[in-house]
Formats: C-alpha cells, structure tokens, sequence
C-alpha cells in the first residue's frame, strides 16, 4: 500500500506542479492575463505541499524521484491540453524517467 499511496502523491504533484506552470505560460504567453498567473501560482505552492505528504523522508529522493513523473506528466500534459503527439523517442525517454524514478522510490535498500 506504501507504493500505491505514494504513487498517487507523485500523480497529484504532477497535477499541481505542471498544471500551474501551464497556467502561467497561458496566463503570459497567451495573454489570458493575471487570474491565470494567479490560478498558476497558487497551484505551484500546492505542489510544494503535497510533495510534503511522501512517505519517504529524504527531500533529495522524493524530488529527484518526481523528475521522472514530472518528464513522463508533461508530454502527457501536452496531449491532452495542447493536442501535441510525442513520437517514439518522447515515449521512449518517457519511459527510461519513470523506470529510474521507481528504481530510485522504490529501489530495496540495505539496512
């Protein structure tokens, strides 16, 4: 149950965490203006917390571990709010990121 929990606490940071930067580069880039940037920047400091709520207590793991959720969240991301098609390589490097991202939360430690 420990992976599951943390798993989806890895889902919810990546909600959070690429979700606010998206609404900022919409808020910016798109010119939708300062409630997006602000939807966007509250949903950034959420991704702080939630990281918070790991079962881990090692900040460099949790956050290095995240790298991996956060490359695999955003090409996903992109397809759903963007319409963008990762080819081959996207999905491939996608990949190789989760497996280090589980071989790094989840890896057996000695002790």
């Amino acid at each position: 149950m420990p992976v599951l929990r943390s798993a989806a606490l890895f889902a919810v940071a990546a909600l959070f965490e690429i979700g606010g930067a998206w609404l900022v580069w919409q808020g910016v880039r798109e010119h939708r203006g300062l409630l997006w940037i602000g939807a966007g920047v509250t949903a950034l400091g959420a991704y702080g917390f939630v990281a918070t709520l790991q079962p881990d207590a090692h900040f460099g793991r949790i956050l290095a571990a995240y790298g991996g959720v956060f490359v695999a969240g955003s090409l996903a991301w992109g397809m759903v709010a963007d319409g963008y098609r990762p080819d081959r390589w996207d999905v491939t490097g996608a990949l190789i990121c989760l497996a280090g991202m589980a071989v790094i939360m989840w890896g057996p430690r000695g002790g």
